[in-house]
Order: structure tokens, then sequence, then C-alpha cells
């Protein structure tokens, strides 16, 4: 096929594969086409068995992150036209088990996120209008509340892959967002949830995970932050341990 995207894809059933394998598929490129598109041709015209992950196809949910190319990268973002001159290989997600082909278990990500409790804590009543921010407050979590959750950060990280406990960095940043937002009260806790050898301090600031942001977030600076509260806090109240 003369203009065609080519693609080497990773396909596994755990059902019935006992071992993962790739396939390789040539899809025609028109103008324009995403990575995403390139896989719903290949799922309607090729292989229906093919297995993929999706939402908003707007970049906005990150349903469809995947290791594209030889690094993480959103398929609704990605240009099918990468794979025109070198056939391009796509895998899932790592670090989460693999439910089939691209498609993972996000249960243990979204654990890890719950545990950091991603929520405002004031721990005032409620006020009758809003709780207010002057700009230069609201300005500190700008980048913060950019995360997608795709989980390209927690698949890059090394010491998610070696420690099933840890918190990994999406669920680090988003800790972050709730430390350095003006209107939560709950700090020490948070600490104390995030600085223990499973958190902050079981980061090795390898900055795969700023790397693979789709987003340009930086979790290892997030964590560097979280670093400082904590040795601080922990230094100057070590009881609260």
């Amino acid at each position: 096929m003369a203009n065609t995207a080519k693609f080497r894809i990773f396909r596994f059933d755990p059902e019935k594969d006992r071992d993962y394998r790739f396939q390789d598929y040539e899809v025609p490129l028109e103008p324009g086409m995403t990575v995403l598109n390139a896989l719903f041709y290949i799922q309607d015209n090729l292989d229906q068995s093919l297995c993929f992950r999706v939402s908003c196809r707007a970049g906005i949910c990150g349903s469809c992150a995947m290791h594209i190319g030889g690094k993480y990268r959103l398929a609704c973002e990605t240009q099918a036209s990468i794979a025109k001159d070198s056939r391009v290989t796509i895998r899932p997600l790592a670090h989460l088990p693999i439910i089939r082909d691209l498609v993972v278990d996000m249960a243990p990500f979204w654990a890890h996120y719950k545990k950091i409790q991603p929520y405002l804590q004031p721990g005032t009543p409620d006020p009758e209008r809003e709780r207010s921010q002057t700009p230069a407050e609201r300005s500190r979590l700008d980048i913060l509340i950019d995360c997608i959750l795709c989980a390209s950060c927690h698949a890059s990280c090394p010491m998610t892959a070696s420690d099933e406990a840890y918190l990994g960095p999406a669920a680090l940043v988003k800790a972050n967002r709730f430390a350095v937002d003006s209107r939560d009260n709950a700090l020490e806790q948070r600490l104390k949830i995030v600085g223990d050898e499973h958190g902050v301090f079981r980061c090795h600031t390898v900055f795969n995970c700023s790397l693979a942001c789709p987003k340009e977030i930086d979790p290892a600076g997030s964590i560097g932050n979280l670093k400082r509260l904590a040795t601080k806090h922990f230094l100057c109240k070590p009881e609260v341990r």
C-alpha cells in the first residue's frame, strides 16, 4: 500500500492466550488522521477483535493513553503519520494488569488516587457564597489542575513497577494540588498520607513522569514540593508520625 501508516500492535487475551504477541497492520492514511482514528479503522475493517479504550476523543479524558512509538501519548492527539515511514509499535500502559490488548485494569491506579483524599477539606462550615481566593493564590493551581488522570506518568515510573503500594506520580500530583490550595486546611493529614515509605520518599526522581505527561505537568516537581513540606513538617512536629 502506497500511502499507509504501519503499526505493530500488542495483542493479549488472558482468557485465551498463554503469552502476548504483536500483530502488524497497515492503514490507509488520510489528512489529519490520528492514531485513534487508525485503531478504529483496524477495528472496523481489518480486525474486529482489537480492543482499546476511548471516550472523549479530544485529549480531555485520558482514556486513550498508551505507549506509541517509544513514548506515552494520547492516541487521539497523535498523528497517524508518525507511522508512515517506519512501523510504529503500540503497547498498553505498563505496570497495570492487562484486561485485553491495549486495555488495562485501572483499579490499582484509582485505589491510590482515592487514598490521597482528592477533595477539598476546608475544615470550616460552608460560607454563604464561595470560598474566595486571590488571583495569586489561584495561580498556584494553574498547572496542577490540568491533570487528566491518564496514568501515563504512572506507567512510566520505575517505582510503580517495583512497589505496588507506591502511590505513584499522578496521585501525588493531586495531593500537591490540595496541599497548595489556600482553601484547604488538611495539610497535616495529607502529609501523613504521602510522607511514608510508599509515598513521596519512595520517588527516586528519575523524571520519567514529567517526560511522559501529555499535558506538560511536572509530577516530579509536585513530589519535590511535597517532600519539602513533609520534611519540614515532620522535623518540626515529629510526633505527628
